[in-house]
Formats: C-alpha cells, structure tokens, sequence
C-alpha cells in the first residue's frame, strides 16, 4: 500500500510540473551526452596517439650540395659518405633506436612526387634538390630528444625532425575541442542542476497540505521524502537514456553512416562500438543519482520534515 501511494505520489508531481519536467529532461540529457562526448573524445585521442606515434619515424635529413649557401649548419659541403658511414654506426649503436632505413635522393623525389605529385610545385622541383636522410624508428617515440641532441649539431647533418610534431597540432585541436565540450557539459549540468532544485522546490510548495497532514500522522520524514526523490531520479534516468541514443547515434551517423567520417578517413583509427557501449552504464548511472541527490539536499531547505 505505501510503495503504491509513493508511485501515485510520483505520477502526480510529474504531471503537476510537467514543463519544468520536460525541462529537466533535455537540460541532463545534453549535458550527460556532453560528458559522454568527452569521454570518448578524450579515449579517441589516446587511441590516436598510440596508433600514430608507433608508426612516425625521426627524421635525420643529410646536407646536399644546394645547402652549403643556404643552410649555415652545411657551409662545409655535402655530406661525404664517411659521415654518412658514422651516422649510420652510431645510430645503430643506440638503444633507444629499434631500426633505421638510409633513404637515398632518388626515393626521396619519387615519395615526394607520390604525395605531391599534383600540387603546381612538384614540377620544378628536381632530384639533386632533395636530401639524402636516415629514417630512424625507436623503441619509445617520447625519446625523440636523445636522437636530436646527438646529430643535431653534427657535420653533415642539415636538420633533425621528428614527425610526431606533425600531429601534435591536430591532438592539441582534438584536446581544445574535448574541454570545450567539458566546459560546456558543466554549463549545462549547472542549469540541470538549478531546474531540479526549482523542480522540487514547486513540487513540494504545491503538494505543503499533504506533506503537512502526513507529519501530523506521524509519517517519516525519509517517506514524505521519497515521491520528490523518484521525481527527479526519474526524470534523470529518462535524460540519462536519451543521453545514451544521442551517444549511439553520434557515433553510428559520424562514422558508420551518414557522414561515414570511417571510410572517408581510413587514415584514423577510429574508437569501435565497444568503446561507447562501456560509457553508456556510467551516464545511466549519474543520470538517476545526481537528480536524487540534488532533490535530497533541495527538501531540506524546502520541506521541514
């Protein structure tokens, strides 16, 4: 009979505040989707990371006879084949190095006329104007420096790059992104937050008579409590599922179909379906709690019981 009463309670109050109901619904719905978002942005930078920074390579790219007026670490020339010989021996005597690869001037024109063979530029640039360079792997991508510091300087050598530079711009963009989308989670988490209180505040105010003949019968407080309580749990849990299908579609629409973001860049690696199914119990989970909880501290300002 009183689980009944309860749940005739709940029905009532939502029907009541069936605005600010719906209300509630869409403000935790979005910021739980955010929150979502950002998870599994953050999960796909990382993915990104270690997919991409196990395949770049450091590049130590070798003076040819073009940059002894251009480039001042050349002045003394190209680089002689006993230099190269050296370079090559202390490259492989290091332990931070896994492999390295000598890429010779003609494969280096016929890559750069593979990737920009069509740009307008890639016609006037001639063989003899490319470098010779040794095409470093190593062990641990984040060691890039002890690589850099040890041929950097050295006679023959014009420059040492490491290609994780390349992408550090689109993480850093990716990262920027995931804590716009923190912040504006939080923004909208606040007014979820902010409608619930006003929510049960109403709720409680409207319905004063019969929380007031209920303390005269000698009724709990935990049990005047608990219809505002569900009100909001069950407001929360309905955002928290639409929360989870925004989720599900996102990533169905972004890179399955409809903009199909996982065939047209095949180059990333993509975060799978099992990465957003792990996330969905979480934003259930704080869906129907942090409603619950926000209603509880609400009633004791609200209703003296």
């Amino acid at each position: 009979m009183r689980a009944q009463f309860v749940l005739s309670e709940i029905g009532v109050g939502l029907r009541r505040n069936l605005t600010m109901t719906f209300a509630v619904v869409v403000s935790v719905a979005l910021s739980l989707a955010l929150f979502g978002g950002a998870l599994l942005m953050r999960e796909q930078v990382s993915s990104m990371k270690t997919y991409w920074y196990d395949k770049v390579n450091v590049s130590i790219f070798l003076c040819n006879k073009n940059d002894a007026k251009d480039v001042p670490k050349c002045a003394k020339g190209a680089v002689t084949a006993q230099q190269k010989k050296e370079i090559e021996g202390d490259l492989k005597k290091m332990d931070a190095v896994d492999t390295v690869a000598f890429e010779t001037v003609d494969e280096a024109y016929k890559h750069y006329q593979e990737q920009f063979g069509d740009s307008p530029m890639a016609g006037n640039i001639t063989p003899d104007q490319m470098q010779e360079s040794f095409r470093v792997k190593l062990h641990d991508p984040q060691k890039y420096k002890v690589v850099a510091t040890a041929f950097a300087g050295r006679d023959g050598v014009q420059s040492v790059q490491d290609q994780r530079s390349i992408l550090d711009n689109l993480f850093g963009l990716m990262n920027g992104m995931n804590v716009a989308a923190v912040f504006l989670m939080a923004l909208m988490l606040v007014i979820a937050l902010m409608l619930i209180v006003n929510t049960v505040r109403v709720s409680a105010f409207s319905r004063r008579r019969e929380t007031g003949i209920m303390r005269l019968v000698g009724a709990s407080g935990f049990y005047i409590q608990m219809p505002f309580i569900m009100e909001a749990a069950f407001a929360g849990l309905i955002g928290g599922l639409l929360a989870c299908v925004i989720l599900l579609a996102g990533r169905y629409f972004l890179i399955d179909g409809g903009l199909a973001l996982g065939e047209k860049l095949n180059l990333i690696d993509f975060i799978g379906w099992e990465a957003v199914l792990t996330k969905l119990p979480l934003v259930l989970a704080i869906g129907l709690l942090m409603p619950a909880v926000a209603a509880l501290f609400a009633l004791r300002k609200y209703l003296k019981v």
